[in-house]
């Protein structure tokens, strides 16, 4: 008997998908639901931890350069008010 290579999850669920919906068994659908929980960002195995640090991430770019020009720094950011209620009107 011949075997059939393992079909990647991905490819598994691009058949499921291209089923119309109304053709879908209870099956199809409860597979299509546990493939894209595996498949989601933070379910992957390669996924880093929470709170973990992004590789590349973060840092200046373009050689170290700042971006965008600006002359504020975090401290001189603009500050928002709340826009004080009309007393005299009703809500």
């Amino acid at each position: 008997m011949s075997e059939q290579p393992p079909v990647s999850p991905r490819a598994r669920l691009q058949s499921l998908l291209s089923i119309p919906e109304r053709q879908r068994t209870d099956a199809e659908w409860d597979e299509i639901n546990q493939l894209e929980i595996s498949l989601a960002p933070g379910n992957r195995e390669s996924a880093p931890e929470p709170g973990g640090h992004r590789p590349g991430g973060g840092g200046p770019r373009n050689g170290g350069q700042k971006q965008g020009g600006g002359l504020r720094n975090k401290n001189q950011q603009k500050k928002f008010h709340k826009k004080p209620r009309n007393k005299g009107k009703p809500p």
